[in-house]
């Protein structure tokens, strides 16, 4: 039988009240504690901020360029990132079970680049997602587009699906060609996914009024890389959103389309999470690339 513990020298430290520590991250203090353990394994605690590797683009584009062989070109990037965005299909059939990154799930699909692409439905069982372990779900929502409310409905049946299990939600604002990039639009679209329950938000960056998009919205915008920029304009781009105020990037194209992809992402890293400018960050890829560019390759 254990012994009793009747030791009077306890410390109960009667003087130092209980601290309640509030969630860092902005708008989720009402969360319960599996959604906002999950929130920090995507956004780290120090900066409140995330650099998300995104991978996902096959499931409606196909082999696109730097993806073809997710384990040759992705795996050797994914030590550098904060969180993954990805399908179940290659989170099972590539990704080793024992990477430490959150991941997030791409849970909305169907139609392909050669159909219209707001037709989208809900892709993912949230159950699989739990069996996955995913810190959240993503799924696309085309405000103005010709499936709007079917794609703003797979949303909030996601969100409170996410809600029974503690799984938070990722609204990707999706822009069609048609569609004007500007503040007036991301910050309805943006709005219209927090106002329904997405506890972060994805969107693009403006040329002006971005800082606008971010304080209208009552929880974390990722801003989205987008097409393939040169590596110092896109180390201005994720200057130019985080001193706006979004709470990190989630980049695909513009990290596994450069030449130097583990230098392009580590040179993200520190402008999101250390605060250095686009200069220095460039100047830090430029010194890895070579670096990287004189060790031999291996796979």
């Amino acid at each position: 039988m254990p012994e009793a513990d009747v030791n009077d020298a306890k410390q109960f430290h009667e003087d130092v009240p209980q601290r309640s520590q509030v969630f860092f991250l902005k708008g989720s203090a009402a969360y319960d504690w599996g959604m906002q353990n999950r929130l920090a394994r995507i956004f780290r605690p120090e900066s409140g901020r995330t650099v998300m590797l995104a991978i996902d683009h096959g499931y409606f584009q196909g082999p696109t360029t730097g993806l073809e062989r997710i384990d040759l070109n992705i795996l050797p990037l994914v030590p550098y990132a904060d969180a993954l965005m990805l399908t179940r299909g290659v989170l099972r059939s590539v990704v080793p079970p024992t990477i430490q990154q959150g991941f997030v799930l791409r849970a909305s699909g169907g139609p392909s680049i050669l159909k219209e692409l707001s037709n989208e439905q809900i892709a993912l069982d949230v159950d699989d997602a739990v069996r996955l372990g995913a810190a959240a779900m993503a799924v696309q929502v085309f405000v103005g587009g010709e499936f709007e409310t079917q794609s703003i409905h797979n949303m909030t049946r996601l969100v409170d699906e996410g809600y029974r299990r503690g799984i938070p939600v990722l609204g990707v604002t999706a822009v069609g060609m048609e569609l004007v990039r500007d503040a007036r639009y991301l910050g309805l679209a943006t709005r219209i996914c927090a106002e329904l329950g997405a506890q972060v938000v994805k969107t693009y960056l403006c040329d002006e009024g971005f800082e606008r998009v971010v304080a209208g919205c009552p929880v974390p915008i990722v801003m989205a890389g987008g097409k393939k920029l040169p590596e110092v304009d896109a180390l201005i781009m994720a200057r130019r959103a985080i001193d706006a105020g979004a709470s990190g990037v989630d980049m695909g194209r513009n990290i596994f389309q450069s030449p130097a992809p583990v230098a392009m992402l580590q040179a993200v890293r520190r402008v999101v999470h250390d605060g250095v400018s686009p200069t220095e960050a460039y100047d830090l890829y430029r010194a890895l690339a070579s670096e990287f560019s004189h060790q031999p390759a291996t796979v």
